[in-house]
């Protein structure tokens, strides 16, 4: 590690770890190659916060046998899975139903623009969105889940069989338009939402929930580095982190300002994942001429994860396109996030993330 704060550009995790100071860095990462049985949550009204308790995992057993693989929240196992893209620019907000989403990735699009794919179990919100169209690192991203319902509101012609043939139930408004309606309180193209508990009932043989490799404990590991803030750029997109202590838990920045959820005050989480991904011209894009990235998701590489105010460096790894993927500290054990929402931000392994 530098003294500026500036780590190389690739190290192992282990010195990563030793490379974390004591104020704030800048952190390069690496990477290598019938009725659905869902709980209806309003999205009108703010709930009260779930007792935190372990989760089920292959390497960690829970005595909470129904905890959610996603979350790690209770009553969470075995219910039916709803994957949403969701548009995260200032205009789409204030998002509906988006802070029940048991995880949400970050990915980047066209133009340095990014975003949102949130993974719905745990909770379902009556309304969600504004939703928003496919891309085809959404394929990857989803396999693990397994014919997972997946909703979005359109995608490329040339992408459509590519959709077609991946391990997702296509819930677009195109494949059904049950519990799909435009609200007129939203201009177009962001005024595109959905009924989740509607939409899954058009598909009762939809995947339930089940582990993709994450571990949650609600103790925190030893030995983390400062992890009271984050943030993460594109050439025209922005997300951030900032530690709540009096909440216990993350709020987050959308492209330079606050995040804004229909219930009001901002998008929380409870983990941070920065992982470092290798991307490449996916041969897709807009009419406009701009470039879908294609974001690799299978392989391994470095990443950074922030909770209850620390962070810790470690590596991450997918096997294959079906597995999940696991976080691994240095000494080899799990990395275990924090019970509640988990944000994953895919960031380009040539651009740096900034950890204090």
């Amino acid at each position: 590690m530098t003294i500026d704060g500036v780590l190389p550009a690739r190290l192992t995790s282990r010195s990563i770890v030793a490379g974390l100071g004591a104020l704030a860095v800048v952190v390069t990462l690496t990477s290598c190659g019938g009725e659905p049985d869902v709980e209806s949550v309003s999205t009108t009204s703010a709930s009260a916060p779930t007792p935190a308790v372990p989760s089920p995992t292959e390497t960690t057993p829970s005595p909470i046998s129904n905890a959610s693989p996603y979350s790690g929240l209770p009553n969470g196992l075995g219910k039916p899975v709803l994957a949403v893209k969701i548009d995260n620019t200032g205009a789409a907000q204030p998002h509906a139903g988006l802070e029940l989403a048991d995880l949400v990735y970050v990915e980047e699009v066209e133009w340095g623009l990014n975003r949102l794919l949130a993974i719905f179990s745990t909770q379902m919100p009556d309304v969600l969105g504004p939703v928003r169209s496919a891309r085809v690192s959404d394929i990857d991203i989803l396999q693990p889940f397994a014919d997972v319902v997946f909703a979005y509101s359109g995608a490329q012609s040339k992408l459509l069989p590519q959709l077609a043939a991946a391990d997702v139930i296509d819930a677009s408004a195109t494949a059904s338009y049950i519990g799909w309606f435009d609200d007129a309180s939203r201009r177009s193209p962001v005024d595109h939402m959905l009924r989740p508990l509607e939409v899954l009932g058009v598909f009762p043989d939809a995947a339930v929930s089940k582990d993709i490799g994450l571990t949650f404990d609600d103790e925190p590991p030893p030995n983390g580095s400062p992890g009271s803030f984050a943030a993460a750029s594109w050439a025209d997109s922005e997300v951030s982190f900032s530690w709540d202590e009096a909440a216990g838990d993350y709020v987050v920045g959308m492209n330079g300002n606050p995040s804004r959820s229909t219930q009001g005050g901002s998008q929380r989480a409870a983990t941070v994942v920065i992982q470092s991904v290798t991307q490449s011209d996916s041969g897709y894009g807009d009419k406009f001429g701009g470039i879908t990235p294609k974001i690799e998701v299978v392989g391994s590489g470095s990443a950074v994860v922030l909770r209850d105010g620390k962070s810790w460096l470690v590596t991450w790894e997918r096997v294959s396109a079906s597995d999940g993927t696991t976080f691994t500290l240095a000494d080899g054990s799990p990395m275990p996030f924090a019970i509640g929402q988990t944000w994953i931000v895919l960031l380009d392994d040539v651009r740096t993330a900034q950890v204090s």
